[in-house]
């Protein structure tokens, strides 16, 4: 009886490659899976070309919904960026890929699970951990790590070797990775960080900022408890309303990002990013929390992003730590319920106004006029105390003065030579 392997099956490059690899080198029949996690894909030619390179059946799992509310909802109420820049578009999916092909291999009764990730790149590691939380006992098949093929070049002869048609031209073959939050471009002239992109043949949800229209727009965002519910107005699943932001947002070229990132392995890579939506989604809900948290809170939920965007990235999404400070980041989201405002122009993004019904800005406390509540003389003291450090070292380093050990008392201090000690700083 032949070995069933199930194969992540993106109708790119690599995944078709691997289809006869897999034939030629294993006794098995291959269930190609397809995880719509909002790519834009025809996914009818997409399973006709899975079933016509030599997969057994093919088949399509639409897990859009489960993305947004479960992975990309969590992920934005956190904060997460990584590096700065990058708003962890392909690493967020990864784990929920994983998870959907380890169901597949138990429903298929497979042995093992292959996927098209590089032995240079982050996603060996994303689907291996993703897969191993779910399926120790799966053998996991990562073609890159074993063949002799070396580069896409390599890949489309392959290909037409054995008579079948490379999914795209090598004049365009930039390593893409897009689904509903964001598009991805690795390659060709991006190998050279001192080369600009060319976004002329490049993009292709954004227009670069130059050409987007030179009137701007204004969106306003519903959030509740840290979600955005809707937009103009208009009550909008997770689903529609990115995909309605992407638009918006990429007609004014909102969302670009060329970075040159470190990655797990250790090697650095350049990569353009378009992520439109998420983008003027992180910007809403910052300034939504701006109003709505604490100091402290914003300040440690600051800390809490960092340490979020390093375990996506890196693939642990599925463990202890990261379940942890989403418990941490939900408690945060309770009163992150408002309105926003915000004006899009060729690539900028402002606030145009925003309220909520649990915000902490109180016009009496933060106007220069003296209220009930803030008495401008309360200040004083407090800036003294509060300086009181700052004053001591001062008076350290001031040349020929140096601070006096403090009397022992009985600790019945005489009032009048407190006062006196006091007034001399």
């Amino acid at each position: 009886m032949k070995t069933k392997i199930v194969l992540a099956y993106s109708g790119g490059l690599d995944t078709t490659v691997i289809i006869p690899w897999l034939k030629e080198n294993y006794d098995c029949d291959i269930a190609a899976v397809c995880v719509d996690v909002g790519q834009d894909a025809d996914w009818e030619a997409i399973q006709s070309r899975a079933l016509n390179t030599g997969a057994a059946s093919c088949y399509v799992q639409d897990v859009k919904k489960e993305f947004v509310e479960n992975y990309l909802w969590p992920m934005l109420k956190s904060g997460a960026v990584y590096e700065d820049k990058y708003l962890l578009g392909t690493a967020i999916a990864r784990p929920l890929i994983a998870k959907v092909l380890v169901d597949a291999a138990r429903k298929e009764k497979a042995k093992a699970i292959a996927h098209g990730a590089t032995g240079k790149g982050n996603d060996q590691i994303r689907f291996d951990l993703g897969i191993m939380a779910f399926a120790p006992d799966l053998e996991i098949i990562a073609p890159w790590r074993v063949w002799k093929l070396k580069s896409r070049e390599d890949e489309i002869r392959y290909l037409k070797r054995r008579h079948i048609e490379a999914p795209m031209k090598k004049k365009d073959s930039y390593s893409r990775d897009d689904n509903l939050w964001h598009l991805s471009h690795e390659g060709l002239e991006l190998e050279d960080p001192a080369n600009a992109p060319d976004y002329k043949r490049m993009l292709k949800m954004t227009v670069p900022p130059e050409k987007a229209p030179s009137k701007a727009e204004y969106v306003e965002i519903d959030f509740e408890k840290g979600i955005p519910t809707a937009l103009d107005g208009q009550k909008m699943g997770g689903v529609e309303l990115i995909a309605a932001l992407n638009r918006i947002g990429g007609a004014h070229g909102i969302g670009l990002v060329d970075l040159v990132e470190n990655r797990v392995v250790g090697m650095k890579s350049r990569g353009i990013y378009e992520t439109p939506g998420g983008t003027i989604l992180y910007f809403a809900h910052q300034e939504l929390e701006h109003i709505c948290l604490d100091r402290q809170t914003y300040a440690f939920k600051q800390q809490a992003a960092l340490k979020m965007g390093e375990l996506i990235y890196g693939g642990l999404w599925f463990t202890p730590l990261r379940e942890s400070l989403s418990a941490f980041v939900d408690q945060t989201q309770k009163t992150v319920t408002g309105k926003v405002r915000l004006r899009l122009y060729k690539g900028g993004i402002s606030s145009a106004g925003l309220s909520s019904p649990y915000s902490l800005y109180n016009a009496s406390i933060a106007s220069f006029a003296t209220g009930d509540l803030y008495n401008h003389a309360d200040s004083k003291g407090f800036v003294r105390l509060y300086g009181l450090p700052v004053l001591v070292r001062a008076m350290m380093e001031k040349p020929g003065r140096a601070v006096k050990p403090m009397e022992k008392t009985d600790g019945k201090a005489d009032g009048k030579a407190a006062a006196r000690r006091t007034a001399k700083f």
